[in-house]
């Protein structure tokens, strides 16, 4: 009797220690960079609400979220992500909400071979794809795809001249060099160069100097909130020329920071932000109504944002890697976050809330033009162009 129940004690055992110990047990980690303080908060805020409804379990493994806030800062988007990854061990990153911030965290995906996913949208993030950015994907459209779609627009409504102002760092500087070449394809000449800080104030001097070359259109290469900043100033001092947004502005909050003086504003935007104008023959409207049913269940009418968006396609991607990455390898691992990788560089096909993800070893976003809509601001809402 004393050995039946030595043997069933030394059982249990046995399987509690599988269970807490060895990596055929261990549960996904993804770590999370969010802007949800500082002057991208208006991005960030709803990525990070947006990993509260990612699902708890992916391929028969649980999943555990763990979402930190690097203050829309360089440095702390760094230092987040060395945390993540050798403290607490992290099988994927994904973040950060600002192009800035999404380079500088690069080098610490790369030398520690994780995959990592960014929100931000400049091309240079995943472009080219090198011995660096073989580890890095993305989701939101790049600033090349989307110049393209203004330029086009532009050259359609007969503009000739165009101002630009951007911000002071790469998400501006990455726009005027993408701008710039569509700019010259389309004929379309830039009169002036202006840029301002996230975190400026006024803009006056900047605006004057867009004002003193007279242009056809300004550009404003801007993100969130601040990016009413430029739109406002020209306002005021009489433009009358059309203005265009970058789909870095595309929320509530901005329309709500602008308010009547965004009228009339022109931007690509993907197709989350007019899903319900959506034709029922678009591909992407069903998945973009289905996320936006999700978040606006759990935060209120009206919250849904784009920027979400980009975190949910994330989200998405990486449950779709997931199951053909736990064939390889199991998480803890570097046979998991090397099978991880390979997964998301094969996704085919894979219909997010802004798109639909082809990516491959030279295309690291995947996106086509079917993953933008041109939109104008009238009456204080969003109406997609027909």
């Amino acid at each position: 009797m004393k050995r039946s129940i030595g043997k069933s004690l030394l059982q249990v055992a046995t399987v509690a220690a599988l269970l807490c110990s060895g990596s055929t047990w261990a549960q996904i980690k993804v770590g999370v960079v969010v802007s949800a303080t500082g002057p991208a908060a208006s991005l960030g805020i709803p990525e990070k609400n947006t990993f509260a409804l990612m699902p708890r379990e992916i391929g028969g493994k649980t999943v555990e979220y763990i979402v930190l806030d690097d203050a829309s800062d360089t440095t702390t988007a760094v230092k987040d992500t060395r945390k993540l990854i050798y403290e607490d061990k992290v099988d994927i990153v994904i973040g950060s909400t600002i192009t800035p911030n999404s380079l500088a965290m690069i080098d610490v995906a790369a030398e520690s071979e994780t995959p990592m996913i960014s929100m931000a949208a400049s091309s240079s993030i995943v472009e080219p794809v090198d011995a660096r950015r073989r580890w890095v994907f993305k989701t939101p459209q790049n600033d090349g795809q989307m110049s393209a779609a203004i330029t086009a627009h532009m050259a359609d409504a007969g503009i000739k001249t165009v101002g630009f102002i951007g911000f002071s760092d790469a998400y501006g500087e990455g726009w005027f060099h993408e701008f710039s070449k569509f700019a010259d394809i389309r004929k379309l000449r830039l009169v002036a160069n202006e840029r301002f800080a996230r975190s400026d104030t006024s803009v006056t001097g900047q605006v004057l100097k867009i004002m003193a070359a007279n242009p056809d259109a300004v550009l404003i290469a801007g993100s969130g909130t601040p990016a009413a900043l430029p739109q406002k100033a020209l306002k005021e001092r009489g433009y009358k020329g059309k203005i265009y947004q970058t789909h870095g502005v595309a929320n509530n909050d901005f329309l709500r920071v602008c308010g009547k003086d965004c009228e009339g504003t022109w931007l690509p935007a993907g197709p989350l932000l007019v899903a319900d104008q959506l034709p029922e023959t678009n591909m992407i409207k069903k998945s973009a109504l289905r996320y936006k049913l999700a978040y606006e269940k759990a935060y209120g009418a009206g919250s849904i944002s784009t920027f979400g968006g980009h975190a949910w396609d994330a989200g998405l991607l990486l449950a779709a890697a997931v199951p053909t990455a736990l064939k390889k390898g199991q998480p803890g691992t570097k046979e998991f976050k090397q099978a991880l990788r390979d997964a998301l560089e094969n996704t085919r096909e894979m219909v997010g809330s802004q798109g639909i993800f082809n990516m491959s070893k030279t295309d690291h976003l995947g996106l086509d033009q079917r993953s933008r809509v041109m939109v104008q601001v009238v009456d204080g809402k969003w109406k997609m162009a027909r």
